[in-house]
């Protein structure tokens, strides 16, 4: 059953990326997404005075080795000519796919025709009742943008022993706040995320996981600490005695994959209505982990694709951590886990 509430934050959030009835939007599904968001999505674009078309292309069988879950590269689309013309010919996409489309290859494709896209995670649409549109949000995402494009170096500290240094010559740099308003941007809801993709062998030194960091591809709070050694991008080392060691090296090594082990993304949470605990309130199929990678004063470590710097792979992880502190050439923007004071809401 679709609950009235969803339908209205849908709309809302459809509203703020300043969707008009007379654009065309798409709602663009496969097979295995999940029917309450696909309907919830339609009834939404609906309220808005739009008529939603719907793509739906077959999800494509997993080959293996193991499960794919929570990488952001989605393979559904798979080329498809047909499905790219209704995408590439629409002003707004809901993307309700299963891994969304945020690391697919066919997104710059889509993103050139002009086409604005929000994701919305494969998760219980209950979810979003907790998550209202912030305006304000918006703006503090922009402030910390304009920090990290001005830097020229971000440096990642720990008590728990991360020092990780990362050169910022190349990158990309983005901020992701939930809505999208310019034509050719892409959004993930919820957002509230500043991030950069490093330029290829521009990342060195050491990632400690701590207890109560996050593996959200298996959807597990780090109960044991691991050591990632990376060497001009690539983990060349994870030390660890506990299970949660054991399963990064199996996973990453199943997929007999190198890019896997080469970083896709870092950066920090700004979102403080997205909450560090609410993974453990959900069962995993119910939950995707999108707000554990926003909420406020996370620094986010990423491995798998990453397109500036030409890598495109299955393995992939999102690794919020708490605790860190982090500085763009040295001016914290986040301490000890906290945000600086300049980038909390007034």
């Amino acid at each position: 059953m679709i609950e009235s509430t969803w339908v209205r934050r849908y709309a809302d959030q459809f509203e703020a990326c300043k969707l008009v009835p007379t654009e065309t939007a798409v709602v663009l599904s496969e097979t295995r997404s999940r029917p309450e968001i696909v309907q919830t999505a339609r009834l939404a674009l609906s309220q808005c005075g739009v008529t939603p078309v719907d793509v739906v292309v077959t999800t494509p069988p997993n080959l293996g080795p193991l499960p794919i879950r929570s990488t952001g590269a989605s393979v559904a689309l798979a080329g498809n000519a047909a499905a790219l013309g209704a995408l590439t010919n629409a002003d707004f996409i809901v993307d309700c796919t299963v891994e969304g489309l945020l690391h697919a290859p066919e997104l710059g494709q889509i993103l050139a025709s002009g086409a604005r896209v929000l994701m919305v995670s494969n998760e219980h649409p209950e979810n979003t009742e907790r998550w209202p549109h912030d305006p304000a949000l918006g703006d503090r995402v922009a402030s910390g943008v304009a920090l990290l494009e001005q830097a020229e170096e971000m440096r990642v500290e720990s008590d728990a022993g991360t020092e990780l240094v990362v050169n910022l010559f190349g990158a990309v740099r983005a901020g992701s706040h939930g809505w999208c308003t310019e034509p050719g941007t892409i959004a993930h809801w919820p957002g509230g995320l500043v991030l950069a993709f490093p330029a290829a062998g521009t990342v060195n030194g050491k990632v400690v996981l701590a207890p109560g960091d996050v593996n959200l591809t298996f959807k597990e709070y780090i109960r044991d600490p691991v050591t990632l050694t990376v060497v001009d991008d690539y983990i060349t080392d994870i030390d660890g005695r506990g299970v949660d060691a054991e399963l990064f090296r199996s996973y990453l090594a199943a997929f007999e994959e190198p890019e896997a082990y080469a970083v896709s993304h870092v950066g920090w949470g700004m979102n403080t209505s997205a909450r560090w605990e609410a993974m453990a309130l959900w069962d995993k199929a119910d939950h995707n982990g999108t707000e554990l990678r926003a909420f406020a004063g996370n620094f986010l470590y990423s491995t798998g694709a990453n397109e500036v710097a030409g890598r495109f792979c299955r393995g992939h992880f999102d690794l919020p951590m708490r605790g860190c502190t982090v500085t763009l050439d040295g001016k914290p923007v986040v301490v000890a886990g906290e945000l600086a004071a300049e980038l909390l809401p007034s």
